[in-house]
């Protein structure tokens, strides 16, 4: 389902009058459909136009991210999410969100960008 991202101005002045609709609602304002990004092989999408004919990449499905640790920055192979912030559905299904805790082969990673819009997994090492 999309969001809708539009002005959303008080319908009611300082002093308690009604004010009249600023605008209609345009298909400009809405967003796209959540990208549920899981774990297993690698699947990119990249058919989506955005605004001046730009393509969009959305990750459906990755086994990999690049994480941040001391030494600098390794690519990890994952192995499941473990807690998500916004959803706990999202966990038991696997699927990727940003601030997601995630189990990996070199210990728990804390996902930092947006997966489905970025079309990569970025993380950090959690100690």
């Amino acid at each position: 389902m999309e969001q809708e991202h539009g002005p959303s101005k008080s319908k009611v002045s300082g002093t308690g009058g009604k004010k009249g609709k600023a605008s209609d609602k345009k298909l400009s304002m809405s967003g796209g459909p959540f990208t549920a990004t899981k774990l297993g092989p690698k699947e990119i999408r990249k058919n989506n136009r955005g605004r001046g004919s730009t393509r969009k990449v959305k990750l459906k499905t990755t086994s990999f991210a690049n994480v941040l640790t001391k030494e600098g920055i390794k690519k990890v192979k994952l192995k499941n999410v473990l807690e998500t912030p916004d959803n706990r559905h999202n966990a038991r299904k696997n699927i990727l969100t940003k601030g997601a805790i995630v189990e990996s082969d070199i210990g728990k990673i804390r996902v930092t960008n947006r997966v489905g819009q970025d079309g990569v997994v970025n993380g950090v090492l959690l100690s």
